[in-house]
């Protein structure tokens, strides 16, 4: 999807079409959650602090993230896929790999039948989405962003290796910013870079990831795409506009966030064992507590509990605490009574 959240937003909202949009919290401590194509003109990205989005456009409009709407949309979105094709394996809300080769309307080719799911994403939605189309994952995901917004781009099969050269490794999936200031400094700023690189270079700088990086670098991608590629955890944090050292201000936050991962795992009826709470101080030091319970956490007030209790281990913080979250794993789709919670180390 093109801009998905803010996009959601400006559909809902006519007064912020055509204006730079901020999904997120403004204020001193605020993150952007997602931004407009007319925010991203000024520089304003996902994961920037509010404050310096603000001093890249001083006319950006921040709006409070509605995920209960945002969940809605993409099930509607899901649905569609469903109408072409069983094998679809989400990556976010907004974005999921489609194996379209045997579809169920019988499109003849994949280029056909993605302008139709844009065309029906459009029409039921109400917003765009850009589609990439290739012959395996890594291509079609780079594709995937080469015509945005609202559009679509093919990789063949004869072009796939030589497209690859030209791009700069920042572009490529599965390379963060840490792994491309590495390549960087080894002298590897473009797919061809990669391409020149021996296995056993790669693997003397990169070890287990060498194997992917070689093949990717010559447009090879043997991954299947996997319909039931199964979700570990869930979970929801928060960043305070201060640092907080008063107990109440710091549990309602983890209550809040307690309850944001209670919905998602009702919504999906998929219910954890293994709760952890996260707590980031003022200086930036990060800190977990889990607990483990010997079947699924179902209540919501259970949930709740037990992340105030982990919470609890904290006090009294040392210094300020800035950032707080709630995650549950170890899921299971079907779970009795839970018994009662085990304590284990954070």
């Amino acid at each position: 999807m093109d801009a998905f959240f803010a996009s959601v937003e400006q559909r809902d909202d006519p007064v912020l079409r055509g204006r730079p949009v901020a999904v997120g919290y403004g204020g001193r401590r605020g993150v952007v959650a997602a931004a407009s194509y007319e925010a991203r003109a000024f520089g304003v990205r996902s994961a920037l602090p509010s404050v310096t989005a603000l001093r890249r456009c001083a006319e950006l409009v921040f709006v409070p993230p509605r995920f209960d709407v945002y969940r809605s949309v993409s099930a509607q979105i899901h649905a569609i896929f469903a109408d072409y094709t069983e094998l679809i394996q989400p990556l976010s809300l907004d974005e999921a790999y489609l194996d379209v080769t045997d579809n169920r309307r019988g499109i003849a080719t994949a280029w056909a039948t993605a302008k139709e799911i844009r065309a029906r994403i459009l029409e039921e939605t109400g917003i765009t989405a850009s589609a990439g189309i290739s012959y395996n994952k890594f291509l079609a995901k780079l594709a995937s962003d080469h015509r945005k917004p609202n559009g679509q781009f093919a990789v063949t099969p004869d072009m796939g290796a030589a497209w690859v050269e030209d791009l700069p490794v920042t572009k490529f999936h599965g390379i963060g910013p840490v792994t491309a200031a590495k390549m960087k400094r080894l002298g590897i700023e473009t797919g061809g870079d990669l391409r020149a690189q021996s296995r056993e270079f790669l693997v003397a700088n990169f070890g287990s990831s060498a194997e992917w990086y070689f093949g990717i670098a010559r447009g090879i991608d043997d991954r299947p795409v996997n319909p039931n590629r199964e979700r570990k955890s869930s979970g929801s944090e928060t960043t305070f506009e201060r640092d907080l050292v008063d107990p109440a201000e710091i549990e309602a936050g983890v209550l809040r966030m307690a309850d944001d991962v209670a919905a998602w795992c009702a919504d999906r009826g998929m219910f954890g064992r293994t709760v952890t709470v996260k707590a980031k101080f003022a200086d930036f030091r990060q800190v977990t507590r889990s607990r483990t319970a010997a079947r699924p956490v179902r209540d919501p007030g259970d949930l709740r509990r037990t992340s105030v209790e982990l919470i609890r281990t904290l006090y009294p913080p040392t210094m300020g605490i800035r950032l707080v979250g709630v995650t549950v794993s170890n899921f299971e789709r079907e779970a009795s009574e839970p018994l009662p919670l085990l304590d284990l180390k954070g």
